[in-house]
């Protein structure tokens, strides 16, 4: 990868964690666990604690077990990453997003146990998982990824 990209990449990174971690401090030392504050009729800051990844998946895996799947996310991330052709630049930085969440969400069950989730998408008869920033940038970030898949798709489709 060309110096720039790395640099650029590194940014979205270190932006990323330290983010969501300003976030989930301010979350952990400011709310009440399972503590609501409605923003919008249908968005809310609730204060909870995931003990899984995803959906509370693999919870009875543990700290050290999740702990050792999110390192090999990470490295397998890192791999595509540094492998990817520097020029596909929503994949570069779909790339960055991803690893950015993962090390926010690493940090957490490393120093508390679980990861601290706090946004909650909520109708009066239906809510969405609770999640947080680290999430969110690994969600857009494989979003980020696939548009690259589909612009690169299509372009070689026009060949």
């Amino acid at each position: 990868m060309k110096r720039h990209a790395v640099w650029s990449s590194l940014l979205v990174v270190i932006i990323a964690v330290l983010g969501d971690q300003i976030v989930k401090y301010l979350v952990e030392t400011r709310m009440d666990y399972a503590g609501q504050i409605d923003l919008l009729p249908f968005l809310a800051l609730y204060r909870t604690h995931n003990e899984g990844i995803a959906f509370s998946m693999l919870a009875d895996l543990h700290d050290w077990g999740l702990v050792a799947i999110t390192l090999a996310v990470i490295a397998f991330v890192l791999y595509l990453w540094w492998t990817n052709a520097p020029e596909r630049i929503f994949a570069r930085y779909g790339f960055a997003l991803v690893v950015g969440g993962a090390i926010g969400n690493l940090i957490d069950r490393v120093v508390h146990g679980y990861v601290v989730d706090y946004v909650l998408f909520h109708l009066p008869t239906w809510s969405f998982a609770v999640f947080n920033l680290a999430d969110a940038c690994i969600t857009v970030g494989a979003g980020l990824i696939i548009l690259q898949e589909l612009i690169d798709w299509r372009r070689e489709r026009k060949v």
